[in-house]
């Protein structure tokens, strides 16, 4: 076996894919396999199943799937190269030499690694030793400690339209490359600072990369905040501030605030567990995210209107991930900062304590700007409410808040309970219609994006998945599957790509897995090969059945139209062998 391929071999043996999976989302065993909501994309049932024996995962909702080294790849924003390196320091190994594999994409991001370092050693020692003291005092003037700056690796950019591009230069990095990872614009030809006067925040990954910073002004000069623009190694949707920080408390609750400077104060008074989104509401990435470290999430945004908007939106995706929240409510503050230097840190454990739950958010909210006094305020109170309490899943929760709003209301509870159950069971008879209708819309028009020749081959991709799923339950037997079904008999383009990929790597490996092929598909592409294997594990496919299917590729044109479904190709099959 090559060197790489036994260690990518034993890469896997040491990373076995239900430990790594379990360190970001909840398993839960079903028979000798593993179950979980997928980390990939909102759901409530799991849908999510890891494979023990193929060490593989396969979501049947959104169709994510691969190995140990995929599923890295994907949660952690990695390339192949970079996964592995991330998995064999997890598990004490050394990385062989890969020769040239390295892509020109990982080198692009290692140098945007690299002058992000060097811009935020720039912008720390420019705060101390630069002559404009403006970002220290307004750091000193927000009580923070040195210990606390150098913690979070604070800066300062200087009111210069060259001094960082210079520097860069002088390390030996191009114009290309400096605007490449968004620390210089360009116009009319020339590149110029993209921060300037304004102090800085790092923004720092899980693995302990300076992927992007913030940067505020300190006059009324506009945008207030700037943040890196989307590069190689930074989306501001998919990260979190302070999350390299919160991903090591103890505590299963993280801390949710609006700004840095909230976080930064939050976690100087000794609360590790606080994040902050970058200048964008929550996105359903960030909660998956969250999701992966906390069972609870304690939002605590502003009190302004805005942040009790925002407030609500949080709420709704970290539902959709499972996450309880609740919501912490300051009287004679408008933030988390402002709070904790009034009140001290005492003060703020006890309001995070008792903080409300989101369903008595989200119904204390429903009487903004109702007179109760009236009967009219009263019924579209009812109406507001009723939509929350149709929404609670838990039936004893739901039971609870119908007999609070009852009260509230003056309405007996039985009448307002069968008013909720009437809703739920409309809730119900709508998602059923509307799940048939997208249904009938994937049907009525068919697009495959990974494997475009399969919508008018339907029959022929459908044989050829057969025979991959046989070549991946027994790979042993590659010799045998090749004389009945040739490379060249294959149809369409990803599945012969597939197949050839296999066939290369069972005659060149003692000791086949779905990793060898990781470094040559993209992640999208290696869930489709895990869906081919992961669909097809209850089917009995034989020897005979691949002969057929061969037959099938070889005797038919590619067609346009007719379609075939498994149960129907399963039956030519079984109809030849009578």
């Amino acid at each position: 076996m090559p060197q790489n391929d036994e260690f990518l071999y034993n890469l896997r043996n040491a990373n076995p894919i239900e430990t790594v999976m379990g360190g970001y989302v909840n398993l839960t065993r079903r028979g000798r396999n593993y179950v979980c909501s997928c980390p990939f994309h909102s759901e409530k049932t799991p849908s999510c199943t890891i494979f023990t024996d193929t060490q593989s995962f396969y979501c049947f909702g959104c169709g994510a799937g691969g190995d140990v080294i995929t599923f890295t790849m994907k949660i952690e924003n990695l390339d192949f190269s970079e996964a592995v390196k991330l998995l064999a320091q997890r598990s004490g190994m050394e990385v062989p030499e890969y020769g040239n594999k390295d892509s020109g994409y990982a080198k692009r991001k290692t140098r945007i690694y690299e002058m992000n370092r060097i811009a935020a050693n720039f912008f720390y020692t420019n705060l101390f030793k630069g002559s404009d003291k403006t970002g220290l005092q307004y750091f000193a003037n927000r009580k923070l400690s040195p210990q606390t700056i150098k913690k979070y690796g604070l800066g300062y950019a200087p009111d210069s339209w060259n001094a960082l591009t210079d520097h860069l230069r002088s390390k030996g990095y191009s114009d290309d490359e400096i605007t490449d990872a968004w620390l210089a614009g360009s116009r009319n030809g020339r590149i110029f600072d993209m921060f300037r006067k304004r102090v800085m925040f790092p923004i720092i990954d899980l693995r302990g990369n300076i992927i992007g910073f913030g940067g505020r002004v300190l006059d009324d000069s506009q945008p207030k905040y700037l943040n890196t623009g989307k590069t190689p190694v930074f989306d501001k949707g998919s990260n979190l501030f302070s999350m390299n920080f919160a991903k090591n408390s103890n505590a299963k609750r993280l801390i949710l605030c609006e700004g840095y400077m909230d976080v930064i104060a939050v976690n100087q008074a000794g609360f590790d567990n606080v994040v902050a989104t970058l200048g964008t509401a929550i996105t359903p990435d960030q909660a998956r995210l969250i999701s992966h470290y906390a069972e609870e999430v304690i939002v605590a945004y502003d009190s302004d209107g805005a942040g009790q908007k925002a407030t609500q939106k949080a709420i709704n995706h970290f539902a959709d991930v499972g996450l309880r929240t609740r919501i912490i409510h300051m009287e004679g503050a408008k933030d988390p900062d402002e709070y904790i230097k009034k009140f001290g840190k005492d003060r703020f454990r006890m309001l995070l304590d008792g903080s409300n739950d989101a369903n008595d958010f989200m119904l204390d909210k429903c009487e903004d700007g109702l007179d109760l006094s009236t009967d009219i305020g009263r019924v579209e109170l009812l109406k507001r409410t009723s939509k929350v309490l149709a929404g609670i899943e838990s039936p004893l929760e739901r039971e609870v808040y119908i007999s609070r709003t009852s009260k509230k209301c003056d309405i007996p509870v039985q009448v307002l309970k069968t008013h909720i159950d009437a809703m739920l069971k409309k809730n119900s008879s709508s998602a059923k219609k509307n799940e048939w209708r997208n249904i009938k819309a994937k049907t009525s028009y068919i697009r495959d994006d990974i494997n475009p020749d399969a919508v008018s081959n339907k029959k022929q991709a459908r044989a050829e998945e057969t025979i991959i799923s046989y070549l991946l339950k027994r790979p042993q037997e590659y010799e045998d599957v090749e004389k009945l079904a040739p490379v060249e008999c294959f149809v369409t383009a990803f599945n012969k790509k597939v197949y050839r990929a296999l066939l290369e790597r069972m005659k060149n490996s003692d000791k086949f897995s779905l990793s060898l092929l990781s470094d040559e598909f993209s992640t999208e592409e290696m869930g489709r090969i895990s869906g081919i294997a992961a669909k097809k594990r209850e089917v009995a496919v034989t020897l005979d059945v691949v002969a057929d299917c061969a037959e099938v590729l070889k005797s038919t044109r590619p067609a346009v139209n007719g379609e075939l479904s498994n149960d129907e190709l399963l039956e030519l099959f079984r109809s030849k062998n009578k």
